[in-house]
């Protein structure tokens, strides 16, 4: 699977990195590599971890959640105070924050572990379905 760039024009002047993947739990392994190469590559090494747990629920979320062929992976830094990490599929299927999960619930907890992890986060509704997307805030030396 290749990890592909693609030029466009962004506020930071960095490319946005973007792979189609199957929807399927396997893919969020080749997920996390797209993002902590994203990161690596404009310095943000230390943002790897965080960004590789909110692709990774983002992931699931739509394997767990739709019935898609396939996600598109993306990650994007918008400006220099934060990235994007987002996922879309072909669900127009809006995810729903749950207000709590017991102990002996065995799924829910995606988008308040995403919430936690993300200075923000939302969805966007597509001609062809949804992306579902966090933003993790860069710290900025003034």
């Amino acid at each position: 699977m290749a990890v592909t760039a693609t030029a466009r024009p962004t506020l930071t002047e960095q490319p946005g990195y973007t792979q189609t993947l199957r929807c399927a739990a396997r893919s969020a392994a080749p997920a996390r590599l797209l993002v902590r190469t994203a990161l690596q590559t404009w310095g943000l090494a230390h943002l790897a971890d965080t960004g590789g747990l909110v692709v990774t629920e983002l992931v699931s979320d739509s394997v767990t959640h739709t019935r898609t062929y396939s996600i598109r992976v993306t990650v994007s830094r918008p400006s220099e105070t934060f990235v994007r990490i987002a996922v879309a599929d072909s669900s127009k299927a809006i995810p729903m924050l749950r207000v709590s999960a017991d102990g002996h619930d065995e799924a829910g907890r995606g988008l308040a572990i995403i919430e936690a992890l993300t200075w923000r986060w939302g969805t966007d509704l597509l001609p062809r379905g949804k992306r579902v997307w966090g933003d993790l805030r860069i710290e900025v030396d003034r």
